[in-house]
This record gives structure tokens, C-alpha cells and sequence, in this order.
């Protein structure tokens, strides 16, 4: 898509700070770094997200994030890492290019936060959900 930034980027149209690249997928510094390494993982094609790729296509692209990951962790010396893809505007996709966010972690005190309360849950409304995922 000639509007899209990331396949500007892809292309050599705009610079990049690469740190990872194959005929399948591209790593690069997000611009963001909302931890320092933040890398964006992409896939040379374009799809609007994951929920538009094919299982191969994806396969490819997270066949490189462990790979990328590490090497990042190794380089920041971080002591963990985020992985993350928004699907969505809702979700907090703002660039419409499949991206996979790694981020890497320093302390609990980092700026990401994601927060996952642990509290009793109703099977009885998970085996529903579940249910209705199985079938959709």
C-alpha cells in the first residue's frame, strides 16, 4: 500500500533503525521506545493486522520473535519482554500494518503497564464463552 508507513519503510522510501531482516519479515526501532529496544516485528507484506493473515504468513512472522526477542534481551540486558499485537483501533492499533510490538522489560516500574487481576472465575460463564468461541 503506497500510504502505509511501514511498507514505505519496508521499501527503503523512508529510514529505519533495522535490526533483524529476512525476505519474509522486517525488525526495526519503534520511534516510540517505550522501553529502550522497543523493536517492531513486520511482515514485508501487507496485511492490516493478524486477524487478516494467513496461518503461513503468520507462521513466518512469529517464527522470528523468539529470534529477535532474545537478541534484544541480550543487547539491553532487559530482564523480560512484551509481546504484544494491537488488532484494531480499539484494541490500540494505529498503524495498520501487521506489527508485533517487543518490548523490552527493565523493572516493574517501566511505563508499559498491563495489568491482569486475578480473581475466582465463573466456569459455569467461561464454559459458555468457550463454547460459543468453539463454534463461531
Amino acid at each position: 500500500m503506497s500510504d502505509c508507513i511501514f511498507c514505505k519503510i519496508i521499501a527503503g522510501e523512508i529510514p529505519a533503525s533495522k535490526v533483524y531482516e529476512d525476505d519474509q519479515v522486517l525488525a526495526f526501532l519503534d520511534i516510540s521506545q517505550v522501553t529502550p529496544g522497543h523493536t517492531l516485528l513486520v511482515p514485508k507484506e501487507h496485511y492490516r493486522n493478524l486477524l487478516e493473515m494467513d496461518p503461513n504468513s503468520a507462521s513466518c512472522l512469529f517464527a522470528q520473535a523468539p529470534v529477535v526477542a532474545k537478541k534484544i534481551m541480550v543487547a539491553t540486558k532487559a530482564s523480560g519482554m512484551n509481546i504484544i499485537s494491537n488488532c484494531e483501533e480499539v484494541a490500540g492499533q494505529t498503524v495498520f500494518h501487521t506489527h508485533v510490538h517487543l518490548v523490552p522489560r527493565y523493572s516493574a516500574d517501566d511505563d508499559l503497564k498491563l495489568d491482569f487481576i486475578a480473581h475466582e472465575p465463573d466456569f459455569d460463564k467461561l464454559a459458555q464463552v468457550a463454547e460459543t468461541i468453539k463454534n463461531a
